[in-house]
């Protein structure tokens, strides 16, 4: 993941493309310094876990400036979060996360908020890596009351 980052990043450079050259340089750095922080190579998973986490602290960053008023902070950090995005697994719907939390607590035959941490424990192995774990929460919460 790091040479496909590295490679676009060479391009944006002979393009002179500063916003894209400023993005994949952060994106590259959060990678570099948590393989060295783990003294190892990064694995796929591990890559992936920190791109995600990047990817949600950029959304709530957009959201903060939003807030704020402070739109062409938004923009560029909209702007990284598009660089991440094509790295990220693809995210499903809300419908299709619907769908598989009704399925869900249809089969393990939940019925209160007492149920949730199971199902959550269950979602969560199977949409780890292509929902948000705050609209999978929501989803669940809804279904039990």
């Amino acid at each position: 993941m790091l040479n496909q980052l590295h490679d676009e990043l060479k391009i944006a450079m002979k393009a002179g493309d500063k916003a894209a050259m400023t993005g994949l340089r952060n994106i590259i750095g959060k990678l570099k310094t948590s393989q060295i922080d783990k003294g190892d190579p990064l694995t796929k998973e591990d890559a992936l876990k920190i791109l995600k986490s990047a990817a949600k602290q950029l959304r709530e960053s957009v959201e903060q400036y939003k807030k704020g008023g402070r739109d062409d902070l938004a923009e560029k950090e909209l702007f990284e979060l598009s660089l991440l995005d094509k790295y990220l697994p693809e995210q499903l719907s809300e419908s299709k996360i619907r769908e598989i939390v009704k399925k869900t607590v249809q089969v393990s035959g939940a019925e209160s908020m007492q149920d949730m941490g199971r199902i959550m424990g269950m979602l969560m192995k199977e949409l780890a890596e292509s929902a948000d774990g705050k609209l999978v929460q929501q989803i669940v919460r809804e279904k039990l009351s």
